[in-house]
């Protein structure tokens, strides 16, 4: 049977694709990525102020508890979104997701003891672990295969996007911290300040509007098409794809699915299929990229921006402004991503991402050796942030919901998202002991080696997959 990349070629023209449509319904889907973004950041601008509430030591297992808390939702969330997404589809837990972060957000801002704000923070990440795993999955399963990389490149721009809002509204929402207060004594002053009892919850309970405008508006998503072909609901499928590309491209689009499906895959998927030998090397790839991308380190500069700028000479006050300068950083560099995802390939920008890492890296270490202080740092720090948000920081979960086949998409989905997360929980927690023992230098250039075993392992192990369909990355890694 011809692909549908052959059949559109047979057929003399490119579908005119329905880019409202498109838009609309992936916009939506995204939201989610939003709401993972600010829920994943609003802690770090937020910390200075809720430890001294709370009363908890810094540089101890309970610091690192209550940054990870949400991470550990996060495990939770991601692995049941596989077998769950298989069975009930890709709508109906984002719909799930965007009640839990309503749920959270609300919760969070009235936590009145420290077991509170951590069970809150956990429901909260229950729902990014399912809307990290299920908005790029959805989005990479209704996107025409030559737009396909923008598609699920605006996932990550939401991402981007909420991670600035959760900054803005950190700064915007938290009063100055006087400098001149004797350091034996900032931690009392805050704990009864404005900020220490109320600042910080306003911080979390923000989130709760955006979280009920998700929830409401992924009720008018259709489900994912690539599902309901799995799912024995052809017409149906036949039916959302002719609104997207026509009736020709929705009838070749369900026969070219349909071909990757054996008769016994419709509506069953099981984890022993994850280690059939043909499957295996492509599930560990996924699973290699997607703990690499926590592993690289970026990410402790979002949760733990307090440390990173405080040890580089900063105050509490130029800690809050420095923040939203990685956030801009950040966005703009995302947009990047998006324009050169689909012209430049995956494969070079994860390898730029993870050299350029391993190099911005090991200057930072060498900076906090010689207990440097200054704007150079800052800007090392912000070349870092550009650097991943035009690489491995989108590219990631493009790759990672291009290249595992329809039948086992949403289990090994799950499963590479699942070790994302985990990756992610031990970063933050061992992140104060690596900084106690090893030092800001040491635990960068930590990471800089990280990177430089990441920036080989892809050299040898990923192949390009721009402008592909789905169906024909199957056939090129599954042999």
């Amino acid at each position: 049977m011809a692909s549908l990349e052959q059949a559109t070629a047979t057929l003399g023209h490119r579908p005119r694709y329905n880019m409202v449509l498109l838009w609309a319904v992936c916009l939506v889907a995204a939201m989610g990525g939003f709401l993972f973004g600010y829920d994943w950041v609003v802690i770090g601008g937020a910390k200075p102020f809720y430890e001294p509430y709370f009363a908890i030591p810094p540089k101890t297992f309970w610091q690192g508890w209550a940054q990870s808390s949400a991470l550990v939702g996060c495990l939770m969330g991601a692995a049941i979104s596989g077998a769950l997404s298989d069975r009930l589809g890709r709508r109906r837990l984002l719909i799930t997701a965007g009640f839990l972060f309503t749920l959270s957000a609300i919760w969070t801002a009235i936590a009145w003891d420290y077991t509170s704000f951590n069970l809150a923070r956990i429901t909260g990440g229950i729902g990014i672990g399912l809307a990290s795993n299920l908005s790029p999955m959805y989005i990479a399963e209704i996107a025409p295969a030559e737009i396909r990389g923008v598609f699920v490149s605006i996932n990550q721009l939401t991402i981007v996007i909420g991670i600035l809002a959760a900054q803005i509204t950190n700064l915007l929402i938290a009063q100055p911290v006087p400098q001149n207060i004797p350091a034996d004594q900032i931690t009392a002053f805050i704990r009864e300040s404005w900020n220490g009892q109320f600042g910080w919850r306003w911080m979390f309970g923000a989130e709760t509007f955006p979280a009920v405008g998700f929830f409401l508006l992924m009720f008018f998503v259709p489900e994912s098409p690539r599902w309901l072909v799995k799912s024995g609901y052809d017409t149906l499928a036949e039916r959302i794809l002719a609104r997207v590309g026509g009736p020709d491209y929705a009838r070749h689009a369900v026969a070219d699915i349909r071909q990757t499906l054996s008769a016994e895959a419709i509506a069953r998927v099981r984890l022993g299929d994850l280690l059939e030998r043909r499957l295996l090397r492509v599930v560990a790839l996924g699973v290699f990229l997607a703990v690499f991308q926590q592993w690289c380190g970026i990410n402790v500069i979002f949760n733990y921006a307090q440390e990173v700028f405080q040890a580089a000479g900063y105050a509490v006050s130029d800690v809050l402004v420095n923040i939203v300068f990685t956030g801009i950083v950040n966005l703009v560099f995302t947009f990047v991503a998006i324009f050169t995802v689909d012209r430049w390939g995956r494969r070079f920008l994860m390898l730029f991402g993870a050299g350029g890492l391993a190099l911005i890296f090991g200057l930072l270490g060498l900076g906090y050796y010689f207990h440097s202080t200054g704007w150079h740092m800052l800007v090392l720090v912000l070349a870092a942030i550009g650097c991943y948000a035009m690489s491995l920081a989108p590219i990631t979960w493009v790759v990672i919901s291009e290249i595992f086949p329809n039948r086992i998409r949403g289990l090994a989905m799950s499963v590479a998202v699942l070790s994302l997360w985990a990756a992610c929980t031990a970063l933050t927690l061992t992140f104060p002991i690596l900084n106690r023992n090893l030092g800001p230098h040491g635990t960068f250039w930590l990471y800089a080696g990280v990177c430089a075993v990441g920036f080989l392992t892809i050299l040898a192990t990923l192949p390009e997959t721009k402008g592909k369909t789905l169906e024909e990355i199957e056939r090129e890694l599954v042999r």
